[in-house]
């Protein structure tokens, strides 16, 4: 559970934009989404392999 602790007087925009930031560096809906559906190590190894080459072809097309 996340508390933000509001100061007397503090604008209530200023406190959610504190709420939302918080939220985000959880991660809670990064793991939500990931654990929506299970998907099986070899196809995450995979996934991992085509992006590293994809990001070494894109190196060396700079070069």
């Amino acid at each position: 559970m996340l508390i933000i602790p509001v100061k007397e007087g503090e604008n209530i925009e200023r406190a959610l934009k504190k709420y939302k930031k918080k939220f985000d560096k959880t991660n809670v809906m990064k793991e939500l989404r990931t654990r929506k559906e299970f998907v099986k190590p070899s196809i995450i190894g995979r996934q991992a392999r085509i992006k590293a080459a994809y990001k070494a072809r894109m190196i060396s097309a700079e070069i």
